[in-house]
């Protein structure tokens, strides 16, 4: 049986690695291959091509891609034709996965989309296209299954694959001990997995971090930068902007997140971490104007953290904006470190949010309905 996966993004890139790792557990003959990353690749996916390297978004870096996901399309499309995969698993990334989708559906091969795009939160009217071109929508968030079977797409909810990664984690513990023996109180900053988030969102969170330090000198601050061209940035940043006690690191997200009291936090999935080690953050997204007036015409919930939205209420206070709020994102940090109860409040929350949804398996599920219906396929032909 071969299956081809597609991931554009680092978290996808995850996703599809742990998938992988279940698929062949499930049955070690099963051959993948497709578009994704380095963790996927050491999995046992065959890449054709390493797409999260891209890594883009938003209207302007898309278009100046889009010589090259044409060709990626086109390669796909020949894939399909010539090679006839079982299935094609689709990963988030929406746009480019679409058009995946159409191509896939076209050669009648079986469509399986996993962690599928928020359509309920900003794209409603795309409905149709899932529809259309998706066999099976592999729900990560409990409320979609319901949302997208009532509007004729065959759903389960499988759980979100971020907490099968999370339990498998092994953090550096000399690192953890080195940090904590040097004492204060830590906040973590996490400047996003995309150098263009690290552009539109560092100042904004720097700012807020000198205001926290201004109220709480006992603070200091560790930056998770995801790989060494950002630590780069950040740093170069710094450089220009001295005067807090601050550090970067590279690859070391998971400790910074154990060690910090709080967080200022770039929207993402990382806030499922800040979740699941029970971490109180600010939530921030700056983007340009036009990109801002363009998001908030389409969307159609009150939130952007998926922690927010899971809870159904604001604990991570969040700034979607074309400004810089570092004022009004100090607030609720320094009160988190000045007020201990106010600080216990969200913990317990978050332990109560945690039980309710962070369950792992969604990969394991996943596969399990992959292999389980192409089999069934395959009994019902022969």
């Amino acid at each position: 049986m071969r299956i081809f996966i597609c991931a554009g993004e680092p978290s996808g890139d995850i996703h599809g690695a742990n998938l992988v790792r279940q698929l062949r557990r499930l049955d070690p003959t099963v051959q993948c291959v497709g578009f994704g990353g380095d963790n996927m690749e050491a999995a046992g996916c065959r890449l054709l091509y390493p797409l999260v390297r891209l890594a883009v978004m938003w209207f302007v870096r898309v278009l100046a891609n889009a010589p090259i996901f044409l060709h990626l399309l086109s390669r796909a499309d020949r894939y399909f034709r010539q090679q006839r995969p079982d299935a094609v698993v689709l990963i988030d990334y929406p746009g480019f996965n679409w058009w995946l989708a159409r191509r896939a559906h076209f050669h009648g091969i079986p469509v399986f989309y996993f962690v599928p795009p928020q359509l309920w939160g900003w794209a409603g009217w795309r409905i149709e296209k899932m529809r259309r071109w998706v066999d099976h929508v592999l729900c990560s968030l409990p409320f979609e299954e319901k949302w997208y079977r009532d509007r004729g797409v065959q759903a389960q909810y499988v759980g979100h694959p971020f907490f099968d990664e999370l339990p498998r984690q092994q953090l550096d513990g000399e690192f953890l001990y080195t940090q904590k023996d040097r004492g204060q109180t830590i906040v973590a900053i996490l400047p996003g997995s995309r150098t263009q988030e690290i552009g539109h969102n560092l100042a904004s969170q720097i700012r807020a971090a000198r205001l926290v330090h201004q109220e709480r000198p006992g603070t200091r601050f560790l930056v998770a930068c995801f790989r060494p061209a950002h630590q780069q940035m950040v740093d170069a940043y710094l450089r220009r902007h001295p005067g807090l006690p601050i550090e970067t690191h590279v690859g070391r997200t998971p400790e910074i997140v154990e060690l910090a009291t709080a967080s200022i936090t770039v929207s993402g999935s990382v806030a499922l971490e800040l979740l699941y080690r029970r971490k109180p953050s600010v939530i921030v997204y700056r983007i340009g104007k036009l990109d801002l007036r363009v998001a908030k015409y389409f969307m159609t919930t009150k939130f952007i953290c998926l922690v927010n939205l899971l809870a159904d209420k604001e604990l991570f206070p969040e700034f979607l904006t074309d400004h810089c709020p570092a004022e009004a994102m100090a607030r609720p940090l320094v009160n988190w470190l000045a007020d201990p109860a106010a600080h216990t409040a969200v913990l317990a929350e978050l332990n109560a949010l945690r039980a309710s949804v962070a369950e792992p398996g969604a990969c394991a599920r996943t596969a399990r309905i992959i292999l389980g219906t192409l089999r069934e396929k395959l009994r019902v032909v022969a």
